[in-house]
Formats: C-alpha cells, structure tokens, sequence
C-alpha cells in the first residue's frame, strides 16, 4: 500500500529542473505528482512517476543524485474538512505528518494527497481502520 517515491537534489541555478525533467522525459518517465522545496543553495525535487526504477537509473547515469522514498498515496475527501477527516485520526494515534503535497488528479470524488510519515506502516494502519482509502502504487502509477 505504500508508494514510492523519488528524490532529487539540485543546484538552485537556472536550467537545472528543465535539465531533469528532460533526462526524465527522454527516457520515456511521466511525472504523476511533484513537491520542490527550496533553499539558497539547492532543491529536493519529490517526483511520483510511472517507474522509479528507471528514473532513478537515467539521473544517476546523468550525474544528478537521486534517492527512493516510500509515502503513502490517501483519497481525502474533497470538501471543506476533508483533510481533516483524514489527518485527525493520525494526530488522535500519535503519527506524525513529516511532510505532503497533492497529486494533480482525482480519485472519484476524493483528492489524492501524498504523505510522508514518521510511521507510514502505523498510518496505514490507522486510515484503514477509519474507513479511509489508501491508494496502492499500482493505481497512483497508472493514472
């Protein structure tokens, strides 16, 4: 039920994200979700894609670091409190959000957000035992 996830580090100077995305589009990887964080100095690029594996093997041969996380792939619910719902069953268990971002499609009439957590096997746990969807890797790669 867990999602994997790739990590980048780039320089934070002009034309590094188009020259990974076009490493990345050259071999044929679509980008499903995406959160950049920034600092002075560098970036960490979290991308879900079509197939980590060959992401992962295309950046590394291109000289850009590169790393496998797993998150967690939630539908929350897409109205006011939806993201509620889903987040105060974990704060109720003691599982702590480290970091998220939504996904650019929808799940029927849910968002799909990706989660990283402190204890991603106890979230799971936890969102399914309150009824709440958590999205294999196989459904979030196809869409």
């Amino acid at each position: 039920m867990k999602v994997n996830q790739i990590s980048i580090f780039v320089e934070n100077k002009k034309g590094r994200l188009a020259e990974v995305t076009r490493i990345l589009g050259a071999a044929g990887v679509n980008i499903r979700a995406l959160f950049l964080a920034d600092t002075s100095d560098f970036g960490v690029l979290r991308l879900i894609v079509n197939n980590s594996d060959l992401a992962q093997e295309v950046l590394r041969r291109n000289g850009i670091t590169v790393s496998k996380t797993e998150v967690v792939a939630v539908a929350v619910p897409d109205h006011p409190s939806g993201l509620y719902s889903v987040l105060e069953p974990l704060q109720q268990r003691g599982v702590n959000v480290e970091y998220m971002y939504a996904f650019v499609e929808h799940y029927g009439d849910s968002a799909i957000v990706i989660f990283r957590f402190d204890n991603s096997d106890e979230a799971i746990r936890v969102l399914t035992e309150n009824g709440i969807a958590v999205l294999p890797g196989e459904k979030i790669y196809g869409i």
